[in-house]
């Protein structure tokens, strides 16, 4: 067990998957309580007793954060059973459908707006009173495409490119009430959402992400948690309104990159912790 987070309180969205579960078993692991928050149908339970058996600290939140309610009643679960909240991560999100926009259904747009940006959108509303209380901090999942935009999904790309302007806004405004606010911006990540065989992406899509990264490969769940580790710590104190790629180099790529890449850099780094939810992909339209 570490001590980068020794005393903190966290909720993590989209904490039973994915970089989410990456994130809060490190969280747990560097001392924080973590409050692991999902969907009803996310494996939220599974984690929080895998934090447990590990020594870490951690209870469960299921509901649709994407309703204030349900945002204020999280943040009120996280506040009585730990007495405060230092840190929110907003990496709840979806990848619904891959497809030309022309194609794409008004069903995935809505239900891609409602997961990736209405929830960031409610959590931040509700956490704002407690982080202003205990000088803490927001960290929101952004990602490349928000910067570079995404063919085949305009819509998600679009979507992260809110959550950059909507978090750089809030770090100008909270700035005064000593809240810090950033984003993290990954690339393709090694989760279900990569994959074709869980997510939504076809088998020239899933390489073409692959070969535009620089490193040749796609990044761990863990080595997007070490960012936003660093970005809620206080060892970020002069951070605010960052965002900043974990993306193995695909905004400076050009053409494939990635077939030029020594094959070390393509090796992936063992991983210190237990993801038994990495591939699981919870991206399917649900109304």
């Amino acid at each position: 067990m570490g001590n980068r987070l020794e005393g903190k309180v966290a909720i993590v969205t989209g904490g039973g998957s994915g970089i989410g579960e990456a994130i809060c078993k490190k969280f747990a692991k560097e001392g924080a309580k973590v409050v692991v928050a999902g969907l009803p149908e996310d494996p939220v339970e599974d984690v929080v007793k895998e934090i447990q058996e590990t020594g870490g600290v951690a209870i469960p939140f299921s509901g649709d954060l994407s309703s204030l309610a349900n945002a204020q009643s999280c943040v009120e679960l996280a506040v009585k059973q730990y007495g405060k909240l230092d840190i929110l991560i907003n990496n709840a999100g979806t990848f619904p459908e891959t497809n030309m926009l022309s194609d794409f259904t008004e069903e995935a747009f809505d239900y891609l707006l409602k997961n990736n940006n209405k929830t960031v959108f409610a959590m931040s509303k509700a956490a704002l009173p407690e982080l202003q209380k205990t000088k803490g901090n927001i960290v929101t999942a952004g990602s490349e495409s928000g910067i570079l935009g995404i063919a085949q999904n305009v819509p998600y790309g679009a979507s992260k490119g809110f959550n950059h302007a909507f978090t750089k806004g809030l770090a100008a405004e909270q700035a005064q009430k000593g809240v810090r606010c950033n984003v993290v911006a990954p690339g393709p990540i090694d989760t279900g959402w990569t994959h074709k065989e869980t997510g939504p992406m076809d088998s020239q899509m899933e390489k073409m992400v692959t070969q535009a990264t620089i490193l040749g490969r796609r990044g761990t769940p863990e080595e997007v948690a070490n960012v936003y580790l660093f970005l809620a710590s206080d060892e970020a104190s002069y951070v605010s309104g960052a965002v900043y790629p974990v993306d193995g180099g695909t905004l400076i790529a050009k053409g494939p990159a990635g077939e030029l890449a020594a094959d070390s850099m393509k090796k992936q780094p063992k991983e210190e912790l237990d993801l038994e939810h990495s591939k699981e992909s919870h991206t399917s339209v649900r109304k």
